[in-house]
């Protein structure tokens, strides 16, 4: 991925998208899956959570048009990673790395990728017990959340804004 960044080969932004991130998370056929779970009314509910500044997206740009991204939830100091998807090579990759970089940056201590995959292993994603992930949810009780719009400043921190 290295030569990915030095390329410069795409854009990152996050909050600037989120409509056209979950619904092309949603329309990305899954190996093995029949469909998606992202469903209308899933849609609504976590548009209604990004509205609020709960729910974010991380949007990669080639071009100027809309290469990969993802989107989840950010409570406390944890980011609760719900889908990716990458129309270019690389894309949801590069995206996912940013983000990771940039919360970081910002204090949080994990981001919850719900499934332990190749995918994310190869982004250096890797699975921890049960305890230790209760752990981390009672600790996080007492965390003040990152709300409102995200956005990346130029040395890709996350700046707010309500």
């Amino acid at each position: 991925m290295r030569s990915i960044f030095n390329r410069h080969k795409f854009r990152y932004t996050l909050d600037t998208a989120f409509d056209q991130v979950i619904r092309a998370c949603s329309e990305t056929p899954r190996g093995g899956q029949d469909g998606s779970w992202i469903t209308e009314s899933f849609v609504e509910g976590y548009t209604r959570l990004h509205e609020q500044g709960v729910a974010h997206s991380m949007e990669v740009w080639q071009d100027g048009v809309l290469a990969g991204g993802l989107y989840g939830i950010a409570l406390g100091k944890i980011f609760y990673g719900e889908s990716m998807f990458s129309r270019v090579p690389n894309a949801s990759k590069a995206g996912f790395i940013t983000l990771t970089q940039a919360l970081e940056r910002a204090g949080f201590w994990l981001i919850d990728c719900q499934q332990q995959t190749a995918h994310l292993e190869s982004l250096g994603a890797r699975g921890i017990s049960r305890q230790l992930f209760l752990e981390y949810l009672a600790k996080n009780v007492f965390e003040r959340s990152l709300l409102g719009k995200w956005a990346l400043d130029a040395e890709k921190e996350i700046q707010t804004g309500k």
